[in-house]
């Protein structure tokens, strides 16, 4: 049992008093949900990816159409740790509260899908997904599932079924814009959401810092769920600098059991 100090557990208890009294809770999920099932996240020291490369010369559109070979030798050990994690209880506590009608929607940063895995069903993800490659060229679309064995187990480089050109992941890279049917959808939840729960996310990257701002701005409640604290925990009803693996377990168990 993991042992939380008692200013931990009055946040925990506060928190779960606002998800029960809420009509319209949204979720807005970064990287640091998913490093609890190893995938690491950008700008923890050390261990983050921006801590080893420089993002703009590995993950860039410009060096995925100038040096494909040198973008999927950065991405090929990234999506193996995608292809094999699995939902921590971070992301099982999240589906239970949606199944449970407590949240309507996740926001998510994340391309790994672990919140589909984990059952959760309205997930709005505004980086892209794992799931699809689309050509390059004639832009035709493939599932993922068909090509990521062969390329995480021996570096070949996914094709076009149709003309034979790359295929791209379906993730934003650096230069891209954000998918905008996602990005609608995503302004519509935070503007219309009473409640927000930030998880995971260090709120450093615009436009998606700016969410939890749209929903304060319109009278939301706001927790923060975070390892670090980010630009809004001044504004939050509630911040709590703690494991989201173990963090929202108990907020989950706080709300269904009282």
């Amino acid at each position: 049992m993991t042992f939380l100090a008692p200013q931990t557990q009055t946040s925990i208890e506060f928190a779960a008093d606002l998800i029960r009294h809420s009509k319209h809770a949204v979720i807005l999920t970064g990287a640091g949900i998913s490093t609890p099932s190893g995938i690491p996240d950008f700008r923890s020291s050390g261990t983050g990816l921006w801590s080893r490369d420089e993002p703009l010369e590995v993950a860039s559109l410009i060096t995925f159409r100038t040096k494909p070979g040198q973008f999927f030798e950065w991405f090929r050990p990234l999506a193996l740790q995608m292809y094999e994690a699995r939902p921590n209880p971070a992301h099982l506590a999240l589906a239970e509260l949606e199944q449970h009608g407590y949240i309507k929607s996740i926001i998510t940063q994340n391309v790994d899908t672990l919140h589909q895995k984990s059952g959760s069903k309205t997930v709005i993800e505004l980086h892209g997904t794992m799931q699809t490659l689309t050509c390059t060229q004639c832009y035709h679309q493939v599932q993922a599932e068909a090509y990521i064995a062969s390329f995480i187990e021996c570096g070949e480089l996914p094709r076009c079924p149709k003309c034979a050109q790359l295929l791209k992941p379906d993730v934003i890279l650096f230069g891209e814009q954000l998918p905008q049917s996602a990005w609608f959808k995503a302004q519509k939840e935070a503007r219309g959401c009473d409640l927000m729960l930030v998880i995971g996310s260090s709120l450093e990257v615009l436009p998606v810092a700016g969410l939890p701002m749209q929903a304060l701005d319109r009278g939301a409640h706001l927790i923060i769920i975070n390892n670090v604290p980010t630009y809004l925990n001044v504004r939050a009803d509630v911040s709590i600098l703690e494991d989201v693996a173990t963090v929202l377990p108990a907020i989950t168990e706080r709300v269904l059991n009282g």
